[in-house]
């Protein structure tokens, strides 16, 4: 894991001094070396920091080909690279390192784009062909590694950091349209970032400059099989295929060379990984979780019985609200997103108990709701197709699934009177219940915005918009519900929110790699294809999953519903620092000069705070975590107001 950057066409007379102004930025995310090349033409310059992990005596970046006409930088892991590296050099090429990142300049050698169909892990990379005068650069294939970009007058800016590119000389700006869709239902486009100019690479897509023109173009996506060609594999089959592949997927994420941790919830997920984990271990392996005050939220005893059957070492992270609060700043800086809720803090301060241990590597569970539909709201999902035109069994359902999911069912179920998007419903039949909870949330915070700024938004589908964004003929019509939203959810919450803000920001604030398993792509384009009934059955979800490692879990662990890593909400409780720190930032100059909220509003409710009901601050809490979020931001990347 390391931080990448490029500047293309530079139009600055001191490019070497860009490229370490812009490294600097982000030095948390490579604190072991740094390294700057600049072509002889000036053309193009590539800079790296480095995070040791694999070959930390010769790893060092960026990296070459044999004759230095292919340079890249690379950010994340190859696996299988030493399949990779033995047909290469059989082949006649030559290494220089033992690093995973050096097969990337010999395969494009051979293969040019097309590298990217034999590359597996997680990834962003920026090459540069002399030959061809082309610039080459690549995201893996889920958004586990961020990359995003900005084309100004002084050249084309590639990083792995919006922060970089300030430093590198791009305008730090708020872009207007990206926060309407984060008030709107909280998760942007999947070529936005919230700073006007700044594109991040989409999941899945390459980009390719030369003479002076840029296109990016997808290389994979996920892609749910068609109801009318339904799936066809028995249940004992799938069970031991699954198993096999996650064992296989496991197994490559423990390669490093340095110690790798485990993040564990006590969840079926996470679980899976340290009982696979832990039968490969020569020693007993660490695993971290947290552990917090509020008993709702708290799954340390979950996670202690799964490691004392495993045989690992667990290590509860005990996050207060104070710590909570304290950290927020910090959080939202380097995830360089919105908060909603106090998970992106708590997520933080697990990555910085992991890096305090010793702990370069992390395994999580993430990937494994979105490839088995383990969400509470695809069962929702899944109920309203099932009982279509049963208005009373869907009633049931909703009120059952509610009550198992009193948690986190504000975030991410819907209730019956949420709004719903039209243009979605006509142009997909149904409504992800996913998207109609954000709307209803949204409702809440674009209600505080300013009618100047809301102008903006007048006349305008935010929904709507955001389905379009999407090849909708191609990957989503024609797919059941269930798998329309699982598309949706990992193209939005899982790629811009679960991997960049709440996994990558705050896991390389600490410099920890984080590595998911569950979205080893082989893995997961098995999983897509399995029939429904096999992921949810009889309202089970994760069904498949629970089969196939119950032998190494505890039974009350196999059998425990899901429950989604989520913090207990700062504003619910009338606390004196959560109050305090709420007052003293939204009534700050920074918080007045934020170009989106009604002033006489955001007072009124900040007044009115303290003599809420608990209900009525937590109808509050979005509203507040947005607006103290998107303050905190503007504060610490020195963002420019004027839109």
């Amino acid at each position: 894991m390391c931080g990448i950057l490029s500047i293309l066409w530079p139009n600055v007379a001191t490019l070497r001094a860009a490229l370490r102004a812009g490294l600097e930025a982000m030095r948390h995310r490579g604190p072991d070396g740094s390294g700057v090349w600049v072509d002889p033409t000036g053309t193009v310059g590539l800079g790296h920091v480095r995070l040791a992990v694999i070959d930390p005596l010769s790893g060092a970046q960026p990296i070459a080909s044999e004759d230095a006409a292919v340079v890249a930088v690379v950010n994340g892991e190859f696996y299988d690279f030493e399949r990779i590296r033995g047909e290469l050099e059989w082949r006649g090429h030559r290494f220089a390192t033992g690093s995973d990142s050096e097969v990337l300049v010999h395969l494009y050698e051979e293969r040019g784009v097309a590298c990217l169909e034999e590359l597996r892990g997680e990834f962003a990379f920026v090459l540069w062909d002399s030959r061809r005068r082309r610039l080459f650069a690549a995201r893996d294939r889920f958004g586990i590694k961020p990359l995003c970009f900005a084309s100004t007058a002084t050249g084309l800016y590639l990083a792995s950091e919006a922060k970089a590119l300030f430093a590198a000389g791009v305008r730090a700006r708020w872009s207007a349209e990206a926060f309407l869709h984060a008030a709107h239902h909280q998760y942007l486009p999947p070529d936005l970032t919230l700073f006007e100019g700044v594109a991040q690479l989409r999941p899945g897509h390459f980009l390719l400059a030369s003479a002076g023109e840029v296109r990016t173009q997808a290389y994979w996506d996920i892609d749910f099989p068609m109801l009318s060609e339904p799936a066809k594999i028995d249940a004992q089959p799938a069970i031991e295929r699954l198993r096999e592949l996650l064992d296989e997927a496991v197994s490559l994420r423990l390669r490093a060379d340095v110690p790798v941790a485990c993040a564990l919830s006590g969840g079926l997920d996470s679980s899976a990984i340290v009982a696979l984990a832990a039968r490969r271990a020569r020693r007993p392996v660490a695993c971290f979780g947290v552990s917090f005050e509020a008993s709702a939220y708290d799954e340390r005893g979950f996670a202690e019985q799964v490691a004392a059957h495993v045989g690992a070492e667990f290590h509860a992270v005990e996050v207060s609200q104070r710590d909570l609060v304290e950290n927020l700043e910090q959080a939202v800086y380097f995830s360089e997103g919105l908060a909603i809720n106090g998970h992106l803090s708590a997520k933080f301060l697990l990555s910085k108990a992991i890096a305090a241990a010793g702990f370069k590597v992390v395994l999580t569970g993430e990937g494994a709701d979105e490839a088995l539909a383990g969400y509470a709201h695809f069962r929702q999902d899944l109920a309203a197709w099932t009982h279509r035109g049963d208005e009373a069994e869907q009633a049931r359902l909703q009120a059952a699934l509610v009550k198992a999911n009193a948690a986190s069912g504000g975030v991410m179920l819907a209730d019956a009177s949420a709004g719903v998007s039209e243009a979605v419903r006509r142009r997909l039949g149904v409504v992800p219940s996913f998207l109609q909870a954000k709307a209803q949330m949204g409702a809440r915070i674009t209600a505080m915005l300013s009618a100047e700024f809301c102008e903006r938004a007048a006349g305008v589908d935010y929904i709507g918009a955001l389905i379009e964004a999407f090849d909708v003929e191609g990957r989503l019509k024609g797919r059941h519900p269930v798998d329309q939203a699982a598309y949706l959810w990992s193209r939005l919450a899982l790629a811009n929110y679960i991997l960049r803000t709440l996994g990558d920001g705050t896991e390389m604030a600490h410099s920890v790699e984080g590595r998911t398993p569950f979205l080893d792509h082989r893995l997961f384009e098995f999983c897509q294809q399995l029939p429904l009934a096999l992921k949810i059955n009889h309202g089970v979800e994760k069904w498949v999953l629970r089969r196939a490692v119950e032998d190494l879990l505890p039974e009350t662990v196999v059998a425990r519903p899901k429950h989604p890593f989520l913090a207990p909400p700062l504003c619910i409780h009338s606390n004196a620092e959560t109050d305090a720190l709420i007052q003293d930032t939204l009534r700050s100059d920074s918080a007045r000069a934020l170009p989106f909220f009604d002033r006489t509003k955001l007072l009124a409710l900040l007044d009115a705070l303290g003599t809420m009901t608990q209900a009525e601050r937590q109808a509050a809490e979005p509203v507040l975590m947005t607006a103290l979020s998107a303050s905190m931001l503007q504060t610490s990347l020195k963002l420019e107001t004027t839109l």
